[in-house]
């Protein structure tokens, strides 16, 4: 899980560094130099998406296994203060952006969330962060 602070531009994409053998590199480079990929990033981003598409349906089985909301999801004061007064908590799962909003404070959030896992990034505020670390799931 990725950690944003509240202040920066909500990411769309996330950098990640992969060793490459060299003789894999090389084809790589083989296969950019002759036109198939516009460059080395080209072909990554390529190889991951027909991944994920080869691997579609075990996403989408694990998806509704684990209870996961895929996308961005944000957790607003109001929403949070419903469920505290219904009695409630959540166990968030997000497979992509979750975001508790600024104005929800560290007390709310330990009465409102159970767990938290969140397989991509996660933007809260440093101090609900440190309420929460006791319930994230990594």
């Amino acid at each position: 899980m990725k950690a944003v602070l509240p202040q920066q531009k909500l990411p769309d994409s996330d950098k990640v560094t992969v060793n490459v053998g060299l003789v894999d590199l090389a084809q790589v480079d083989l296969l950019v130099e002759e036109g198939f990929y516009s460059n080395r990033t080209d072909l990554v981003r390529t190889a991951i998406r027909n991944l994920l598409t080869q691997h579609a349906d075990v996403i989408r089985q694990t998806i509704v296994r684990k209870r996961y909301v895929m996308g961005l999801y944000r957790y607003s004061v109001q929403e949070l203060e419903q469920l505290v007064a219904e009695g409630q908590q959540l166990d968030i799962h997000v497979l992509g952006l979750a975001v508790i909003e600024d104005n929800v404070s560290p007390e709310l959030a330990r009465n409102a969330i159970a767990s938290i896992q969140v397989l991509g990034a996660f933007v809260a505020s440093p101090a609900v962060r440190a309420a929460l670390a006791d319930r994230t799931l990594t």
